[in-house]
């Protein structure tokens, strides 16, 4: 076929035919699922899809999503495994301390906190752990322990990737970045020309107020939380980390924070502080450019 426009829906596997449409000289549009949804109109087939699919792609303000690349792909699949690998760990750790108060052996929150008491516990013949109770609880630290081994692996994958890319190293120079959020950014965004300005990444990630007007009324409430919640909660651990734990308090993400956090309290002011991290973001990766404190303008 003569080159063409070819738009599908933005789901599993979107992403590998993208590629191999482009290679053909065609330009791809993947479309968002949630913006078309409302445009499917009688019982769910795959004409009924496609047409919903075109209308979509009609709309003005429709925001495409950009074809993936393959580095971007293998970046995502170890954010995927790791994180779904911590969240196994957190399970396994509440399991634990839940099965242990049953017998009264009581353990201090967090799981540095259980892994170091766990030894001792198993070790005591005086506390009340029947001997089923041992065994199984000595399995489930053995799995904690794997659990613990594969998240670390992970992580080492992670910033082996982020050791060979320039937009990750120049996103480590922001306050707050680590390898985690710089590449889990460069992989969710690219280089972020898909979003005309800063405040879009923030709204994409879901940092930005909700407002709800009618008529003369106008108000904001809590942030969407829309968008990719694995990388909003980097953002917001980010911004946490960077604002509790910063020794340079004259830095001027931190004296911009703090002001915030005077006139509406801490929480927000950290959630404030991760929208204006992935502004940078956009900054650092659309415009190429290296981090500079002194650009920064703290209205």
């Amino acid at each position: 076929m003569a080159p063409v426009t070819v738009v599908m829906e933005s789901c599993y596997s979107a992403n590998y035919w993208g590629r191999e449409f482009e290679a053909m000289g065609h330009t791809v549009r993947l479309v968002p699922a949630q913006h078309v949804k409302p445009f499917v109109r009688g019982n769910k087939n795959d004409a009924n899809d496609a047409l919903a699919i075109a209308e979509a792609a009609r709309r003005p303000r429709i925001r495409f999503v950009p074809v993936k690349t393959v580095a971007q792909q293998e970046v995502q699949i170890l954010h995927r495994i790791r994180a779904r690998h911590v969240r196994n760990r957190t399970a396994l750790v509440n399991q634990l301390r839940g099965l242990l108060s049953e017998y009264g052996v009581i353990t201090a929150k967090g799981r540095t906190k259980l892994m170091a008491a766990l030894p001792g516990m198993l070790e005591d013949a005086g506390n009340a752990l029947t001997p089923v109770a041992r065994r199984v609880v000595c399995e489930l630290y053995e799995e904690l322990r794997d659990l613990d081994a594969r998240v670390m692996q992970d992580t080492q994958a992670i910033k082996a990737q982020v050791n060979d890319d320039d937009a990750c190293q120049r996103l480590q120079a922001i306050p707050g970045f680590g390898p985690l959020l710089a590449s889990a950014t460069v992989a969710a965004v690219g280089n972020g020309h898909q979003f005309a300005r800063a405040r879009e990444l923030a709204a994409w990630v879901g940092l930005t107020p909700k407002q709800f007007a009618s008529g003369e009324k106008s108000y904001q409430a809590g942030i969407t939380k829309r968008g990719d919640r694995y990388l909003r909660t980097l953002y917001i651990h980010a911004a946490r980390a960077l604002y509790y734990r910063s020794k340079d308090r004259d830095q001027p993400l931190i004296q911009w924070t703090e002001r915030i956090a005077a006139r509406r309290g801490r929480y927000k002011a950290v959630v404030a502080l991760a929208h204006k991290l992935a502004r940078v973001a956009w900054v650092v990766l659309a415009r190429g450019e290296d981090y500079r404190p002194q650009s920064l303008v703290m209205a």
